[in-house]
């Protein structure tokens, strides 16, 4: 398992969370999909902390998502 890839996709789907429970509010219907994606995010986050031994610190987190998107472009 990915610790790090875990990570960087709950931040992710996380941050798109928060624009979706101010837009269902702003339109008066409940934040459904926003609070699945919170969870999601939440999970994903968790899973990563829980997989990797020692955790994450804040300090980490730029080198992590850094490590990630070279991956990736690799």
């Amino acid at each position: 398992m990915d610790s790090d890839l875990f990570l960087v996709m709950g931040i992710i789907v996380g941050a798109f969370a928060v624009p979706a429970v101010i837009a269902a509010f702003a339109d008066s219907r409940p934040p459904r999909a926003a609070a699945i994606a919170v969870l999601v995010g939440g999970g994903l986050i968790l899973l990563a902390f829980v997989s990797k031994p020692g955790g994450y610190t804040p300090a980490q987190i730029p080198e992590v998502f850094a490590r990630v998107v070279a991956r990736i472009l690799n």
